[in-house]
């Protein structure tokens, strides 16, 4: 029996190849999204865990200072006389050639994050002695070295597999060298001890700890940049939803075309339960193979985009990731996963109206729309609920998880919505219709709702989606734009070799240039967390240009002077402070706050105090960037005669203008993903619109037979499929633009806020929406184009049979 059961239901496919191809190609886009966004995750946390099984080996006991600051030489000395084995080590961001990568010296000879097999058979030539000594020999990996191409100066390089992308890793000397770090550490690895008597730490050092690192998923990297695939997350799952639109019509149409098929087989004495688990295990098979093609697809997605995440992960958040694509169980398992959860989501609707199917029951659109309107009041409540919970959602809880489940509750309950209001909207609109070529066209567009309402779900969500994340976007490029031209007040920044380099050049340019200002800091730990301090000098660029949020009156007079310090708006925001508050900057310094200044695409806590009392602090703050104004036109002969006189190799100094064409260039990059996934997005709806027109039109001859045999000419009729399918597109697109809107100030006001910690302004930009709604139109009018074709063409003879019909 059952065989001849899944040989009825197959013939239904046979006798539909389309509708079998979109029930595969809707899973199959929905899977290879999904996928693809899980592939780039994927390969972005394998490359964290890596760079930190090397930073620092998982479980290793490690001495580092408590107050975030840096271990002096000479400790390092003393704790070794004091009989503790330890292996030093530094690591600090430098320029090799092309790119910056993150140094890391350690001692060749003792370090636990060596790996094992860091040199290959075929480096084999390189003498131990070639370790130690000038210039001496960095280790990176494959891509790396790619990145660096032809450099001029720095160790020999050497690629080696075994170590991570954007690390160069070598002996701790040459480290020292290339950050000109000789008399400072970062941290101590604390080795096995060798049966050696050691005194206590807090006799020796009680300025250090020793803690145990942990695992690389709690690595500082991974949680800087949680929020950036917390986003591509957010996205995946849109563009699975989505998906899932095109899946649930196709089955329920499928359900509804095989009604007379199931009643005879229920009439032939095929049991309910025997028909559910046939039906059950025909979608798992095309669930598992459309699963299996979206994998494929999204692998293919994903290779093409990693590079420019690589390359915005890089620029945002100096979080290097290998820019090729391995193929990994996890991504590959949980696609599979994610498409026959899917599947059963899409389907549970009509598994369930079939168990409850009357055997009497026929298929018709008309017992169709009946069904609908009696669930609609379930849907709108729904909807409605949904809203509510986001809200609550936000309001109770906060964080980024609460602001995601508001967007999720908000688009969700939107898209179920759509129906009903479009329903009453056509209800409306036939009652005032005085025509009755327009009462009837009316009417059958809301009896079309509920084969529709899915895609038009889906077109709803896409829409608002591109609307929010492009608002988003505009505003953010809109006032990235402004904040670079107030930060970048100099026109030339300098980079020195060391403190004596500076004086000498400061001297050398005091005559040629209109001001100078020294830019010199120190990194620490404030509140728990990575933070950079600045020392500053009272100067025109910072009174005139710097961009303040929030500011005390005579604030620049209280900083200078060593009374009062700036913070940027992250750090005020996760450590809850405001104008006046104390901001303890270490052990016995606290400053009060004087203003809060802007600081986008800057993850990190940052302070500025005043160059005085920056020093007195930390005397041996490093002497070696500034910043010259001086005319335009004058730069290419001072930028040459300086390169001339100090030997500064090329990327020692940069203008004010290649500042803001590379911090632009990786805005654009940042957002290139999100806006690739909006394209894909957008034009899985268009095709689930196709589709649903596609399937629904043989469905509709009965409704359109009796209109034709009233007069109204087949070619009439297809220019009305076209203008019902373009004023569907139309509403659709009119109830997305609010929700869009108050998308992109989720995104903007709480998203944005929890994930980075900058609030920024929203600008509306009505002429992309203009461009989106003309899409949106010809989204809806291609989707129509085939199914008014086939109505134009459908023989006079086939619409006469309808009439002899038992529908």
């Amino acid at each position: 029996m059952t065989r001849m059961v899944l040989s009825a239901l197959c013939s239904h496919w046979w006798r539909h190849p389309g509708q079998l191809l979109t029930l595969v190609l809707g899973l199959s886009l929905a899977t290879a999204l999904w996928s693809a966004v899980q592939a780039i995750n994927a390969e972005a946390r394998a490359s964290y865990d890596a760079a930190a099984a090397v930073l620092t080996p998982v479980d290793q006991p490690i001495l580092e200072p408590r107050d975030g600051g840096r271990i002096p030489l000479d400790r390092y000395v003393e704790l070794r006389r004091a009989g503790w084995q330890v292996s030093a080590v530094i690591d600090g961001r430098a320029r090799i050639g092309n790119t910056f990568v993150t140094v890391m010296g350690v001692d060749m000879l003792s370090s636990p994050a060596l790996p094992p097999d860091l040199i290959a058979d075929d480096a084999a030539a390189i003498a131990p002695v070639d370790l130690f000594s000038a210039p001496g020999v960095g280790f990176v990996a494959p891509e790396t070295a790619a990145r660096i191409g032809a450099k001029t100066d720095g160790p020999r390089i050497e690629v080696s597999d075994a170590v991570p992308a954007g690390i160069l890793l070598t002996d701790i000397a040459v480290a020292a060298r290339m950050l000109d770090r000789h008399d400072t550490l970062d941290r101590l690895f604390v080795l096995p001890d060798r049966s050696m008597t050691k005194r206590p730490l807090d006799e020796v050092a009680p300025e250090l700890r020793l803690t145990q690192s942990t695992s690389g998923a709690d690595t500082d990297t991974a949680r800087l940049t949680d929020s950036f695939h917390l986003n591509l997350t957010a996205f995946g799952l849109l563009s699975f939803a989505v998906g899932l639109f095109i899946v649930h019509g196709t089955i329920g149409l499928a359900h509804e075309q095989r009604r007379p098929m199931l009643r005879t087989l229920r009439a032939l004495g095929v049991p309910v339960r025997t028909l559910i688990w046939t039906v059950g295990g025909e979608l798992i098979a095309l669930a598992l193979l459309s699963g299996l093609l979206g994998v494929a697809v999204g692998y293919v997605i994903a290779a093409a985009l990693l590079p420019d995440v690589a390359a915005t992960l890089r620029g945002l958040y100096g979080a290097d990731t290998a820019g090729s694509l391995s193929l990994r169980p996890s991504w590959v398992f949980a696609g599979l996963g994610m498409a026959l959860a899917g599947t059963a989501v899409s389907s549970i609707d009509s598994l369930w109206r079939l168990k409850n199917m009357p055997i009497l029951s026929g298929a018709s659109v008309r017992s169709w729309a009946v069904a609908a309107g009696r669930s609609a009041r379930w849907q709108a409540a729904g909807g409605a609920l949904l809203l509510i919970l986001g809200l609550i959602a936000i309001l109770a809880f906060g964080g980024l998880i609460a602001g995601f489940a508001l967007l999720a509750g908000m688009l969700m309950g939107a898209a179920l919505l759509l129906p009903p209001i479009l329903s009453i909207l056509f209800t409306k609109a036939a009652q005032r219709a005085r025509h009755p070529l327009a009462q009837w066209l009316w009417s059958d567009m809301r009896a079309q709702l509920p084969g529709l309402s899915l895609a038009l779900m889906a077109l709803l969500l896409a829409l608002a989606a591109n609307i929010g994340v492009g608002t988003m976007v505009s505003s953010f490029r809109l006032t990235f734009t402004g904040w670079l031209d107030q930060r970048l007040a100099s026109d030339l920044y300098i980079s020195t070799e060391s403190d004596h380099q500076t004086a000498a050049l400061r001297d050398y340019l005091t005559p040629r240039v209109d001001g100078m200002v020294p830019i010199r800091h120190v990194d620490t730990e404030i509140g728990g967390q990575r933070a950079r301090i600045y020392g500053i000098v009272d100067d025109v660029i910072y009174r005139n240009h710097w961009p303040l949020l929030e500011a005390e009156t005579d604030v620049w007079d209280e900083v200078t002077k060593g009374e009062a310090a700036l913070v940027n708006e992250q750090m005020a925001r996760r450590l809850g402070l405001g104008l006046g508050d104390m901001v303890s900057l270490g052990a016995a310094w606290s400053l009060p706050l004087a203003g809060i200044y802007s600081d986008y695409g800057n993850p990190n806590g940052q302070v500025i105090v005043g160059l005085d009392r920056l020093l007195v602090r930390y005397p041996d703050t490093p002497d070696r960037q500034i910043g010259i104004r001086a005319p335009p036109e004058e730069l290419p002969s001072l930028m040459a005669d300086i390169r001339e006189r100090f030997d500064l190799p090329g990327n020692a100094m940069v203008d004010q203008a290649t500042i803001k064409a590379m911090s632009l260039s990786i805005f654009e990059r940042t957002f290139l993903v999100t806006g690739a996934l909006n394209v894909l997005t957008l034009g899985i709806a268009g095709f689930a619109i196709l589709t649903a027109l596609l399937t629904l039109w043989t469905m509709r001859l009965p409704q359109l037979a009796p209109v034709w045999a009233l007069g109204l000419t087949r070619a009439r009729l297809s220019r009305l499929e076209i203008l019902r399918s373009l004023c569907l597109a139309a509403l659709t697109f009119g109830l997305a633009l609010p929700l869009g809107l108050v998308l992109a100030w989720v995104l903007l006001a709480v998203i944005n806020v929890e994930a980075f910690g900058w609030r920024l302004p929203m600008y509306v930009f009505p002429l992309d929406w203009l461009k989106l709604g003309a899409l949106a139109l010809l989204a809806g009018g291609l989707a129509a184009i085939i199914p008014a074709r086939r109505l134009a063409r459908v023989p006079p003879a086939r619409l006469l049979r309808i009439f002899s019909d038992d529908r």
